[in-house]
């Protein structure tokens, strides 16, 4: 008789197989190789890049869900999100937390279903845990290997459409305070958010691009920079004069380890109530399907997008990737966020890449050496965030103004467009060109759109971009924002199937391309290790003994 084997169920699970088999050997020098000085800064500049942005998303929802989500549950998602993606993911340098597509996503689900009387928790609930099966059905059918379509161009669009989101929400945050409160609290709170731009953006343009100091000093300011600026501009409201005047609205916060909300479908404390005939009618158990679909889309996208980005292919990692068993691992975190009503996690970006940017070992011409490629760094920023629930941590953050909260989106928003790659390709529309073929310290991206022949492929290649992050960006601010990352799935498509009939494909492969390289694609692309395991003859008539055999080599 034959072994049981992968072959014998369609290799279903193959691909979460195949990422465990791969990445195993390494656990234990992923803690080994913890042991570097990156860690420390990194860990620090990991927890403040999470936290910060997180709680920035908590205000947001908190203000358009009606107090449903609050700090406590961002603080928890990002909490749990740490140490399970630190302990048990295939690739821990990818941060998972609380994103800005999830708080567009929450607070537009409650916008629809509130006129219809349909209670909010039970109902995301039932979505997050249609999203799980969802999650499992794609990672244990090895459908994440469709990932392949994904090219830099959906990578560089979904950048790009990220940083316009967080400079809106900055925007809406300070729109807010002069209605809330006063004008002297509008204008104060604009004032204090560009104050904070200025010192945040300058810390990281000290530390980038100036040669002031030693680089390890430039480098202090990098790393806490932006930490700085939210401690030093959370005092400034306490400095005297006319500031004492001047009421300021402050990130809300409750009791600690308590959920925000108390209300009949959360009566329960953290465990949601969620089965029907008691909170929540059957008819909206099958109404969370379609949004359900929505949100794997988004996660299916975000998540891997994310992976895929802090595994880029001009740093040198040697460690293999996991994508299948990553999605799974993410699917079972997303039903436990339902059950527990919190926002669930998923890839952060542009955190993801920046978690790897800091373990970047340099050599004294800040040349890159290696990458420390660890567990410790992500596992230590969940354990510090789950400490920020307590309550003297929580009176802390309690204290930060909301106009610091805008002027953190704005950082991140710009910080991200200066390095995007769509946002080089305009600017290079506008650069002297002598610059670009004279200056050696012109950037290589300009030197290499410089060195196209036919330079109208990239124009019209460029405006395909600027369109797909408008769209994406436009349908998030109508009611149907709910379904942007159906957009996202259509422009991926449409770079795969759409782009070669506009781009004749020779130009094309100049202008789009792989993400990473072929040694972080090789766990994606699972179909060559499925041959390889076809090809080895399985049967057992040659053999001793007739028994149906199971190894654990064969199934994990």
């Amino acid at each position: 008789m034959k072994k049981i084997t992968f072959k014998t169920f369609h290799y279903l699970g193959f691909g979460i197989y195949n990422d465990l088999r791969c990445r195993l050997p390494y656990y234990i020098s992923d803690f080994k190789d913890a042991y570097n000085y990156r860690v420390i800064p990194s860990t620090t500049f990991v927890f403040f890049t999470n936290l910060l942005p997180a709680i920035a998303f908590a205000q947001d929802m908190f203000d358009k869900t009606n107090q449903a989500y609050g700090v406590n549950e961002v603080l928890l998602s990002t909490a749990i999100a740490g140490v399970v993606f630190g302990l048990f993911s295939g690739q821990p340098l990818c941060i998972v937390g609380v994103t800005g597509p999830i708080s567009i996503f929450s607070y537009t689900v409650y916008e629809l279903i509130e006129p219809r009387g349909t209670p909010y928790f039970p109902f995301m609930c039932w979505i997050y845990l249609w999203s799980m099966v969802f999650h499992l059905i794609i990672a244990v059918g090895n459908f994440v290997s469709f990932l392949k379509i994904i090219s830099s161009f959906s990578c560089e669009v979904f950048g790009f459409f990220i940083c316009f989101v967080y400079i809106q929400k900055g925007i809406q945050i300070l729109g807010r305070q002069f209605d809330a409160i006063d004008l002297a609290s509008g204008y104060c709170s604009v004032m204090i958010a560009i104050l904070m731009v200025v010192f945040g953006i300058g810390s990281y343009v000290f530390g980038n691009n100036l040669h002031y100091f030693k680089h390890w000093i430039r480098k202090i300011f990098v790393d806490y920079g932006v930490a700085v600026a939210v401690v030093f501009f959370t005092g400034f409201i306490h400095f005297g004069g006319k500031l004492d005047e001047t009421d300021l609205a402050r990130l809300p916060i409750t009791k600690s380890f308590q959920p925000t909300y108390s209300g009949s479908d959360r009566s329960h404390g953290w465990f949601v109530h969620f089965w029907p005939g008691e909170n929540i009618a059957v008819a909206d158990v099958f109404l969370a399907i379609p949004f359900a679909i929505l949100l794997t889309f988004l996660f299916y996208f975000d998540h891997n997008v994310s992976s895929l980005m802090c595994q880029p292919k001009e740093y040198p990692l040697k460690k293999p990737s996991s994508f299948h068993w990553d999605f799974a691992l993410l699917g079972i975190t997303t039903g436990v966020a339902g059950l527990i009503g919190i926002p669930p996690p998923n890839g952060l970006i542009p955190q993801a890449p920046l978690h790897t940017q800091s373990l970047l070992v340099h050599n004294k011409h800040g040349q890159v050496l290696s990458v420390v490629e660890q567990r410790v760094t992500n596992t230590a920023q969940g354990l510090i965030t789950f400490i920020m629930m307590s309550r003297p941590f929580l009176i802390v953050l309690g204290l930060i103004p909301q106009a610091v909260l805008a002027g953190l989106f704005f950082i991140m928003g710009i910080t991200g467009l200066h390095g995007n790659v769509v946002t080089n390709k305009i600017r290079y529309l506008f650069l002297d060109k002598e610059y670009i073929e004279n200056d050696e310290s012109c950037e290589q991206i300009f030197k290499d759109i410089h060195k196209l022949e036919n330079k109208k492929w990239f124009y019209v290649y460029l405006l395909l971009q600027v369109i797909a992050a408008m769209a994406e960006f436009g349908i998030t601010c109508t009611k149907g924002a709910v379904g942007f990352p159906g957009v996202l799935m259509f422009f991926a498509l449409c770079a795969k199937w759409v782009w070669p009939w506009i781009i004749p494909r020779e130009e094309l492969d100049k202008l789009d391309g792989e993400v990473a390289d072929e040694n972080i694609i090789r766990n994606l692309d699972i179909s060559q290790a499925i041959r390889k395991d076809k090809d080895k003859d399985w049967d057992s008539d040659n053999k001793s003994g007739s028994e149906e055999v199971v190894t654990s080599e064969e199934i994990f």
